[in-house]
């Protein structure tokens, strides 16, 4: 990507996430980066930190970029398409984080044969151990989605999966931060219960989580089989497992996912609509 000159449409969170990871990971050079945002305090922090280029304007970064990543709030991305609309340069490819909006709808209200690249990263982006869904647009090429995966390969894993897929990957690792935050704070809660510290016990917690995730993913086995690895005959971690089975924490996890995954696609279908208007 060291060619290419990126322009971030928004400077929040994400925004802020890719702009580290692909400067940290050294795929970028900063003086090859762009951000736009409406708030001053934002770019100031960005330029300090970065030494990226910052503006306001941003008919200024679409003619300078030929990457743009499309990362504002979804209620506002109406207000920006006409812009991209007009200034967007023909080399250039959209890469957009926007929940919830489709090719399809992006490409209707930009020019034709406009190449799109939607993506559904999830908050964990923010420490480098993001989780990201890549679907391509009916004009992307191969190349375009490589620039995209490198692009979030700076902050997490990247899989590249149909359009189609991307409400699930909402359901699962968009929402998923949220679904596992509530269940440290619960194991934490659960330590307090028993005796411990609430900052022990909320530090082992949360480290017991990050620890798990990063042996199946280190090793590549089931979670089934490291599961067996923890729970011996009669012993303390079966006893655990006996109670959380007992008040269905698997089915609740499925369900949580599937009702997310639900409210993606009806959100979904409200933006295209609000898009078509």
């Amino acid at each position: 990507m060291n060619d290419r000159t990126i322009g971030f449409l928004g400077a929040g969170n994400m925004a802020g996430a890719l702009i580290a990871g692909s400067l940290r990971a050294g795929a970028l050079p900063s003086d090859r980066v762009w951000a736009s945002d409406v708030r001053d305090e934002r770019l100031a922090e960005l330029a300090k930190t970065h030494g990226i280029h910052t503006t306001r304007d941003n008919e200024a970064l679409l003619a300078a970029c030929d990457v743009v990543v499309l990362a504002v709030k979804p209620q506002v991305v109406d207000r920006v398409l006409p812009v991209l609309a007009s200034h967007l340069r023909k080399d250039a490819v959209l890469v957009s984080v926007v929940a919830g909006v489709s090719t399809a709808s992006l490409e209707g209200r930009l020019p034709e044969s406009t190449r799109v690249v939607r993506t559904m990263p999830n908050t964990a982006s923010i420490a480098g151990a993001g989780a990201t869904a890549i679907a391509k647009g009916a004009h992307a090429t191969d190349d375009d989605v490589k620039v995209a995966r490198a692009l979030f390969e700076a902050t997490g894993r990247v899989v590249t999966l149909d359009e189609s897929l991307l409400d699930a990957v909402t359901g699962l690792s968009g929402s998923g931060p949220a679904y596992v935050m509530l269940i440290i704070e619960a194991l934490a809660d659960g330590g307090v219960k028993v005796g411990l510290h609430r900052e022990t016990a909320l530090l082992l917690a949360a480290q017991t989580v990050f620890g798990s995730a990063k042996l199946l993913l280190d090793t590549g086995m089931h979670p089934g089989a490291l599961k067996d690895m923890v729970t011996s005959p009669g012993g303390t971690a079966i006893a655990g497992l006996h109670t959380l089975e007992a008040g269905g924490l698997r089915r609740t996890l499925m369900d949580a996912v599937e009702a997310a995954t639900t409210r993606a696609d009806a959100l979904g279908v409200q933006m295209a609509e609000k898009l078509r208007r």
